[in-house]
C-alpha cells in the first residue's frame, strides 16, 4: 500500500522517458485489423506505474457504433480475468476518432484491448504495450518552496492549538489565565513542537526509504559487454540482469523469443556521422551469450542498438558500442542482414528520393511538415532501374519492410514494422491470449509469399523535435535494400 502511494505521487510529479523496447520512444503506434474494421491505435504509456496510459484511435472500413479499452496483461493469471471495459469517447468533430485512458497498474507487458460494435456485428482487437517506471524526478523547488512552508504553518498552528487547549481554553470569558497556566502552556507547546519535529522527521525518513525502494524498480537496460576477435563479434548480457528482484523481468529472462525469426535485431550505426548502417541478426549460443561473424565494415565507432523480445515478451533494445579497426576482414553479408552506405549528416540533409547500388531507387512520401508527438503513416515505394514500380519486390523478414528511426543525438532509435512499432512477439502473445490464432501476415519467416506490392507503410510518431536519419529495408529478388532518409522535425 505505501509503495502505491509513492507511485502515486510521483506520478503527480511526473517522470522522463527513458529506454526500454526502443530507445526514448515509448508511445506505441499500431494498426489493428479485426473483420472489417481498421483501427490505427496510438497509446501513450504512463512514466510511472501505477499510471494512466492515454489511447487514441481512428477507424477506416466498416462504420464503428461503439467502441471500448480494457487494459490487462499479456501472460499470467490475471490476462484471464479482464476488468471492467471503458466506453471511449468519440469527437465530436470527427465520427472516426475516439480517444480514452486505462490505468495500467503494474509494470511488464500489456495489452490495451479493444471491444468493436458497429454495423458488421461485435470483433475484438489488440494493442501490446510495453509498461515500466522509467525514472524519477526531484520535486519542482517552487512546489518544493510552497509545501514546506504550508507545513511550517501546519506545525506552528498545531503547536499554538495546544497550548490554547492548556491556557485560554480553561479559563472563563474575560479572565486571564494564571502563571501556572502559562508555563504549563510553554512547556505543552515545546513538547507539541519536539513531538511534531519527531514526526516530521520520521515521515521523511519513511519517504526516502520507499522512494529508493521505487527507484530500484525503474528500469535499467540490461548492461551487455561486446567483444571483437577478428570478424567475430559477441555480445554477452550481465548475468545480474535475471535478478527476480529486478522488475519487470522474470528469473529466467536469460531466455528470449523470436521476433520475425530472429532472437536479436542489431542495428549498427557509425557515428557521429551515421553514414554507414547495418542490420544483422546474431544468434544466441549460450545463457544471454550471441554471436555474430561481421561482414566487411568500414573501420570506425559504431553505435549499437539490440532488439530482443525476453521470454516474459518483454521487448529491449540493447546498447553498447563497437570499435572496428581497419585491419577487420569481414565476411560476406548474410543474405538476411543488410547494409547502407550514404552521405554523412554534416553534408547536407538527404532527398526523399534514395539511389540504391543497383540502380533500384527508393522514394519517401515525405509530408510537408513534420511536428513532434504526431502520429503519421510514413509511405516509401520501391522503383527499378527504368524508373517503373518494381516487380520483384519480397517479403523481408515476413513484412513488406522494416524502418528504423534514429535521432542524430543518439537520443531515439525505435525500429518498427508496417503494421506498427510493437514487437511482433508480443502481438502474438496478446492475438493468442484473445483465443485467436495469430493473424498477422508473413508470419512464416522462413518461406516468402512474394511478389508483393512495391510500397510500404510505417505508422510512428517523432517522440521530440530535432533532427533524425531514417533507415528502411525493403528487398527485391534475393537483394535486401536499405534506403536512408533525413527528417527535420519540429
Amino acid at each position: 500500500m505505501k509503495t502505491r502511494l509513492v507511485a502515486l505521487l510521483l506520478l503527480v510529479l511526473g517522470l522522463v522517458p527513458m529506454a526500454h523496447a526502443h530507445v526514448g520512444s515509448k508511445d506505441v503506434f499500431e494498426t489493428v485489423h479485426a473483420g472489417p474494421y481498421t483501427l490505427y491505435v496510438t497509446v501513450r504509456p504512463p512514466n510511472v506505474i501505477p499510471g494512466v496510459a492515454t489511447v487514441e484511435v481512428r477507424s477506416t472500413g466498416a462504420a464503428i457504433t461503439g467502441l471500448k479499452v480494457t487494459p490487462l496483461p499479456v501472460t499470467g493469471e490475471a490476462s484471464k480475468h479482464p476488468p471492467a471495459a471503458d466506453v471511449m469517447q468519440v469527437s465530436t468533430a470527427d465520427a472516426s476518432f475516439y480517444t480514452g485512458a486505462v490505468w495500467m497498474m503494474a509494470g511488464g507487458t500489456w495489452q490495451v484491448r479493444f471491444d468493436i460494435d458497429g454495423a458488421a456485428g461485435h470483433q475484438q482487437g489488440s494493442v501490446p504495450v510495453v509498461a515500466v517506471p522509467l525514472s524519477v524526478l526531484k520535486m519542482d523547488k517552487g512546489m518544493g518552496t510552497i509545501l514546506a512552508l504550508l507545513g511550517l504553518f501546519l506545525v506552528l498552528s498545531m503547536a499554538g492549538i495546544v497550548a490554547a487547549s492548556v491556557t485560554e481554553a480553561r479559563v472563563m470569558p474575560g479572565a486571564e489565565a494564571s502563571p501556572r497556566a502559562l508555563r504549563l502552556g510553554r512547556i505543552i507547546t515545546i513538547a507539541s513542537l519536539v513531538f511534531m519535529a519527531a514526526a516530521v522527521a520520521g515521515g521523511l525518513h519513511w519517504w526516502n526509504v520507499e522512494a529508493a525502494g521505487y527507484a530500484e524498480h525503474v528500469y535499467k537496460a540490461t548492461p551487455v559487454q561486446v567483444s571483437l576477435a577478428g570478424n567475430q563479434l559477441r555480445l554477452t548480457l550481465a548475468a545480474a540482469r535475471v535478478d527476480p528482484r529486478r522488475l519487470p523481468l522474470p528469473p529466467n529472462s536469460d531466455q528470449f523469443l523470436l521476433d520475425h525469426g530472429k532472437v536479436m535485431h542489431l542495428y549498427a550505426i557509425r557515428e557521429p556521422e551515421m553514414d554507414v548502417a547495418f542490420h544483422l541478426h546474431p544468434t544466441l549460443v549460450g545463457r544471454g551469450d550471441f554471436r555474430d561473424v561481421l561482414p566487411a565494415m568500414p573501420a570506425g565507432h559504431y553505435q549499437l542498438y539490440g532488439d530482443v523480445v525476453h521470454a516474459s515478451g518483454f521487448p529491449e533494445t540493447l546498447l553498447a558500442t563497437l570499435d572496428v579497426p581497419e585491419t577487420m576482414q569481414g565476411a560476406a553479408l548474410d543474405p538476411d542482414d543488410a547494409k547502407a552506405v550514404t552521405s554523412p549528416i554534416s553534408s547536407g540533409e538527404l532527398p526523399p528520393s534514395f539511389k540504391l547500388p543497383d540502380g533500384y531507387t527508393m522514394v519517401w512520401d515525405k509530408p510537408a511538415a513534420l511536428t513532434a508527438g504526431t502520429a503519421y503513416s510514413f509511405a516509401f515505394h520501391l522503383l527499378d532501374a527504368t524508373g517503373k514500380p518494381s516487380t520483384d519486390t519480397q517479403p523481408y523478414l515476413g513484412m513488406a519492410g522494416h524502418a528504423a528511426f534514429v535521432k542524430t543525438d543518439g537520443t531515439v532509435f525505435a525500429h518498427t514494422h508496417p503494421e506498427g512499432s510493437a514487437a511482433m512477439a508480443d502481438v502474438v502473445l496478446a492475438e493468442e491470449s484473445m483465443g485467436s490464432a495469430p493473424a498477422m501476415p508473413g508470419m512464416d519467416m522462413s518461406s516468402p509469399t512474394g511478389p508483393i506490392a512495391p510500397n510500404v507503410s510505417f505508422p510512428y510518431g517523432f517522440p521530440t523535435a530535432g533532427r533524425y536519419r531514417i533507415f528502411i529495408q525493403m528487398k527485391h529478388g534475393s537483394v535486401v535494400e536499405t534506403g536512408v532518409f533525413d527528417a527535420d522535425v519540429k
